[in-house]
């Protein structure tokens, strides 16, 4: 039952990344031709699923395949700079939005 919640984590993983890939790729479709897309909200907005399935990826897939220790803290490693990297994004898409709340 174990393994089947672990692997559960790594295909909710998995339906991050593409989730976030196939939103990038729609806002580029949906966008006019000749008009670049925003940059604002919507640059952390794709960035955030992305770098959380990456890492709730990371996060198991080393142990269920058995690697080495040294793989595994290796990749604990990574996925501890990914984490603070989304906790950044978090902490700056959360200030956008309540700049802009405040303001308006």
């Amino acid at each position: 039952m174990v393994r089947f919640m672990d692997w559960s984590v790594v295909t909710m993983g998995c339906v991050l990344v593409l989730a976030s890939l196939g939103s990038r790729w729609w806002e580029r479709v949906k966008a006019p031709k000749g008009q670049g897309l925003d940059q604002g909200m919507r640059f952390f907005w794709a960035w955030l699923p992305l770098l959380t399935g990456l890492g709730m990826i990371a996060a198991k897939v080393p142990g269920l395949l058995r690697a080495p220790y040294t793989v595994v803290e290796i990749v604990d490693a990574l996925n501890f700079v990914t984490a603070v990297v989304v906790l950044v994004i978090a902490v700056r898409l959360g200030r956008r939005v309540f700049r802009t709340r405040t303001i308006t």
